[in-house]
């Protein structure tokens, strides 16, 4: 008679057998762990696989561990990487039209920004993707992006002349900088600190969460509450990837998608009460009048033309469409 031991040992072996993952995606990303993105990716992996029975297995590298936005983005088209959750300012390199979202001021609250990313227009942004090798499932994000110098308050467009900016390898966030006369230059987020520290740049724009993490405020003496453009993240999938899922495991991951997007939308609010009240330990912060936002608004309105034939008028007129902008 076989020893109860033994019989145990087999059941678990047979049931690790029965239960070995079909699927092993490779998840990765700029942030680290602590940032209400990092925290709703490892969420996304415990649901996935949970919901999954264990027939997917999500391996999360944070904090830049397979290079930055641009080199990840890259590695998932060529599905050496599966999952991944970059900015959509670096995507617009990829797929111009993607751009939209760093149109200065474009989007003028939380409630009409969710309306729009999570809506029909939403979807066609996401669906430019496509023709790029990756399948678009949603909009995660870290909050509005807000301007931070070393040179002087910045309360009018005027004020950011000659300062010189770091931004990210974005077209449209380029030109915004220059329209308002400042001095921008892209830069790797993970080189910002040491270039404001050295002053090779003297201000960023950036979410209270990415500042917060980075701690950008310990080498910049003026923030202002710009609200400029909404920090978005693309999730996407490497298209090869994606359609090799039966339907019931892309339902999943739609599923853990979209609840991983509210997560970090909740951390993001939750930190960003807290986080502005430390940052205000260091740094001086400026919130804008209704008047003085709507000189930047106004200000910035020929960086929407400049790029309209690239993002295309019918994507820009959907979304003038959702805000109700003239």
């Amino acid at each position: 008679m076989m020893k109860k031991p033994l019989l145990t040992t087999l059941a678990i072996l047979l049931s690790s057998s029965a239960f070995a993952a079909d699927y092993t995606f490779t998840f990765a990303h700029v942030l680290i762990d602590e940032t209400p993105n990092g925290q709703a990716a490892l969420a996304f992996e415990k649901e996935v696989e949970e919901k999954s029975a264990g027939r997917i297995n999500i391996n999360v590298l944070p904090a830049a561990q397979l290079g930055g936005d641009v080199e990840i983005i890259e590695q998932l088209q060529m599905n050496m990487v599966q999952i991944a959750i970059p900015p959509t300012a670096t995507l617009g390199n990829f797929e111009p039209r993607v751009q939209i979202l760093d149109l200065p001021f474009l989007l003028p609250s939380q409630e009409l920004m969710m309306k729009v990313l999570d809506g029909p227009a939403g979807r066609k942004i996401l669906d430019t993707l496509e023709s790029h090798d990756m399948h678009a499932v949603n909009f995660w994000g870290a909050g509005f992006r807000h301007m931070t110098n070393n040179v002087r308050p910045i309360e009018k467009p005027e004020d950011l002349k000659g300062i010189k900016m770091r931004t990210m390898q974005s077209p449209i966030l380029l030109s915004t900088y220059r329209n308002f006369d400042a001095n921008p230059t892209a830069m790797a987020y993970t080189e910002v600190y040491n270039g404001l520290q050295q002053s090779v740049i003297e201000g960023q724009e950036n979410p209270i969460a990415n500042i917060t993490s980075k701690k950008f405020y310990e080498v910049q003496k003026y923030m202002t509450l710009t609200s400029n453009a909404y920090h978005g993240y693309a999730a996407i999938v490497n298209k090869q990837a994606w359609e090799s899922l039966p339907e019931d495991l892309q339902m999943v991951m739609t599923t853990a998608f979209n609840n991983a997007r509210d997560l970090s939308r909740k951390l993001t609010n939750e930190l960003e009460s807290s986080a502005l009240e430390n940052i205000k330990k260091y740094t001086q912060v400026t919130e804008l009048t209704d008047a003085q936002m709507a000189a930047f608004v106004k200000a910035s309105q020929p960086v929407h033309e400049e790029f309209r034939e690239t993002i295309t008028s019918d994507l820009l007129d959907v979304v003038y469409a959702e805000i109700n902008a003239n």
